[in-house]
């Protein structure tokens, strides 16, 4: 009876053991720390716009993706207030450079700076009255 008890106790013991070991899933691979040049799309919606000059000119409103999950531009809102009467412009994603620091663009991650997954900025090479006189998006 003490075998049977025994070893029932072993095999318990090594099975939790070894429900322990984290399991080196494909989610887990996927996700380094310092993936240079990823953002989680989620955390570019709100993102403040600015141009070349550091004058803020809009944020990312929305981005627009294809039915083959390209994404074909990022919705940037123009003037308004809380709101309203904004002006919601279309912009290429290729015209867009993010950054992780004012005045600094990037397309990764330097060894300085701490992976966030998101970018502190984006920055066009536009005014806002330039994209005010773009064709407004309409959803």
């Amino acid at each position: 009876m003490r075998t049977v008890i025994a070893a029932l106790a072993i095999a318990l013991a090594s099975s939790a053991a070894h429900a322990q070991v984290p399991a080196n899933t494909p989610s887990q691979a996927a996700a380094p720390i310092a993936a240079a040049g990823e953002w989680r799309a989620s955390k570019l919606v709100g993102v403040n716009v600015y141009n070349e000059q550091n004058e803020k000119v809009g944020d990312i409103s929305e981005l627009i993706v294809d039915s083959d999950g390209r994404v074909n531009g990022a919705v940037i809102g123009v003037g308004g207030f809380l709101g309203m009467g904004e002006h919601d412009v279309l912009v290429p994603m290729n015209k867009l450079k993010f950054a992780n620091k004012a005045g600094k663009t990037t397309g990764g991650q330097t060894s300085e700076t701490k992976k966030e997954w998101y970018p502190d900025r984006a920055v066009l090479n536009a005014t806002k009255d330039q994209l005010k006189a773009m064709p407004e998006f309409k959803y």
